[in-house]
């Protein structure tokens, strides 16, 4: 346990951002243990330095230090020849000189403490090595933990490679966030449409517009405007809109599960369409089926999706009455021509992405391996094939997804339904800005999630990727 938490605070410690959220958090510990660490925490630095002069010029006098960066050089060499880099550029020359810099580091440290340990002294420490002895002590340690939990939590989270980096994506949507509330606020504010005159309607006074304004602090300064729509972000409260005086929070929640219904039955419908369709024309490229696929995919990606919406409403309601021609609520059967609309346009993309990605894996060499070794069409196109493929048609899919979720305004507007996407549509003429702030954050942080579902998705399919997340 001690190894392990001077180990995690090393590492913290090692970053940056986090060596400055750990000071932070961890305030109490940091203050009690830097006054110790300053009373009694080392040893003359100028001795110090004295002392580490002579053990490098003994190093380097007996050609430690010399043998040390003839292994490195070595062994970076070897290296970047089995991986067929070129030994010549600037990188090499960089990781080199890293890597002999750590060595030599590393030598001469371990000098050091033989030689205090010969003298019978203690080598000077730095400020986390002394924390992390300070902390040996229960007592201190429970104190620690009590005084600055926080600051624990926060090792917690980063001593497991996959926590620290949903942690690390959460706090960037945070930012994202605030950066989308900046950007649409000022769009918004420095628009030529006035709220109050569009809200009240042509015949409202000059008294009644004033005092419109006043209610909803738009006679403000624009930097006082936007710092209150940063607080409201902050404390969740996105405030009530100009029209109808509703609660936007409530207003997005309400709109959210017919959207995100819309979304899945669309999205499944695309990929059921989409991976069967992409993997023919891939695994018979230049065919008939390849070029009918195409074409058709390719069609769907013209069709405008307002006008494709109107011809299945006009064919498969009005004329043949097998579906219904608008979204009634609770009523799957009615979310079932509007899925359909959007699972046509998302499986268009889906397939030429499926078919590039997979075409362009079949032609490896290790493909050309396993056909050798005697496996079935199948299991090469299925297993080898497709899930090294998987990556770029992942990518796109969760784009599409999160694009989707976000509220396809088009497809809301012809069916009647009243999704995100129609909300904030209807709120842009007038322009209501905090119905179209709620709903424009909302959208990009259903679009932020969606993205890390997906990062953590290529983890799971790509092992390169779990190995580099772990060695961070």
């Amino acid at each position: 346990m001690k190894e392990k938490l001077d180990k995690l605070i090393g590492r913290a410690f090692g970053k940056p951002l986090y060596r400055i959220a750990v000071i932070l958090l961890g305030l109490p510990t940091m203050l009690v243990a830097f006054v110790m660490f300053l009373a009694t925490g080392g040893r003359d630095k100028e001795e110090n330095q004295k002392y580490m002069s002579q053990v490098r010029d003994a190093a380097e006098q007996d050609g430690s230090l010399s043998r040390i960066r003839k292994n490195a050089e070595a062994y970076l060499t070897k290296k970047y020849e089995h991986f067929g880099k070129n030994t010549a550029d600037a990188e090499f020359r960089k990781e080199l000189e890293k890597q002999i810099k750590e060595d030599e580091d590393a030598e001469i440290a371990s000098r050091m403490d033989a030689l205090y340990h010969s003298m019978g002294k203690e080598r000077r420490r730095s400020f986390t090595q002394f924390l992390c002895k300070a902390l040996d002590n229960k007592a201190l340690l429970v104190l620690s933990v009590l005084s600055s939990l926080p600051m624990y939590l926060l090792l917690l989270i980063f001593s497991n490679p996959y926590t620290r980096y949903i942690f690390e994506r959460l706090i960037m949507m945070v930012f994202v966030a605030f950066g989308v509330v900046l950007v649409v606020f000022t769009i918004l504010h420095f628009a030529s449409s006035d709220p109050a005159a569009n809200v009240l309607g042509e015949t409202a006074s000059q008294e009644q517009i004033d005092d419109f304004n006043r209610v909803h602090g738009l006679d403000q300064p624009y930097i006082v405007q936007l710092w209150n729509n940063f607080k409201k972000l902050a404390t969740f409260d996105l405030g009530n809109s100009y029209s109808g005086n509703e609660d936007v929070m409530d207003a997005i929640l309400r709109r959210f599960p017919v959207t995100i219904e819309l979304t899945v039955y669309g999205f499944l419908i695309a990929v059921a369409i989409s991976l069967p369709i992409g993997i023919i024309s891939a695994v018979k490229p230049n065919t008939a089926f390849d070029y009918i696929f195409m074409f058709l995919a390719l069609v769907g990606l013209s069709l405008p999706a307002f006008w494709f919406g109107m011809m299945m409403i006009l064919n498969l309601s009005i004329n043949h009455h097998i579906l219904p021609s608008s979204y009634v609520p609770g009523v799957f059967i009615s979310l079932l021509m509007p899925a359909l609309v959007t699972g046509t346009r998302l499986a268009a993309t889906l397939t030429r992405n499926t078919r590039s990605a997979l075409l362009e894996v079949l032609n490896q060499d290790y493909i050309v391996t396993a056909k050798a070794k005697g496996l079935s069409k199948a299991r090469v196109i299925i297993k080898h094939g497709l899930g090294n493929a998987m990556i770029p048609i992942v990518t796109v899919a969760g784009l599409q997804f999160g694009g989707s979720l976000g509220g396809s305004a088009v497809i809301e507007q012809v069916f009647n339904i009243q999704g995100i996407g129609s909300y904030i549509i209807d709120k842009q003429f007038l322009p209501d800005i905090p119905a179209i702030l709620g709903g424009v954050v909302y959208v990009s942080i259903i679009i932020s999630v969606v993205n890390l579902l997906v990062d953590l998705l290529y983890v799971w399919l790509d092992p390169r990727i779990k190995s580099r997340l772990k060695s961070q």
